[in-house]
């Protein structure tokens, strides 16, 4: 398996728990460093934009993988990819410090996982 299907298939496993955080089930201790069990409806609506961008970035790397046809030129897609392997190293560390045992055992990891594809497929 690529990189960018690792990548997508870790990053899709965090765009299911922000569906789930948004539909209201009680793991937002998964996020935002466990401060709610069940995320507040106004705060479902901000995860709703960033599930958006999560599933643009999922078809970002697979169209960098070269498994889905590029929407922009190569030097841009490239670019994106970049921004969110940034974004993902630096959540990372974040997942790391966070109060909450929840995100530390499982988000950390995706997160790592989905970082590591995603530089390997900026480089590839």
């Amino acid at each position: 398996m690529t990189a960018s299907i690792i990548g997508a298939c870790a990053f899709s496993i965090v765009i299911l728990l922000s569906v789930l955080i948004i539909c209201g089930l009680p793991l937002g201790e998964l996020t935002m460093g466990g401060q709610y069990k069940v995320f507040p409806k106004k705060l479902r609506l901000v995860l709703v934009s960033q599930l958006l961008l999560q599933v643009f970035f999922v078809i970002v790397i697979l169209q960098m993988g070269g498994h889905l046809p590029l929407w922009f030129s190569y030097k841009t897609t490239r670019i994106i990819l970049i921004i969110m392997a940034v974004y993902l190293s630096l959540n990372v560390l974040m997942n790391l410090v966070s109060k909450s045992k929840k995100e530390r055992l499982i988000m950390t990891p995706l997160s790592l996982i989905a970082a590591v594809c995603f530089w390997i497929t900026v480089f590839n």
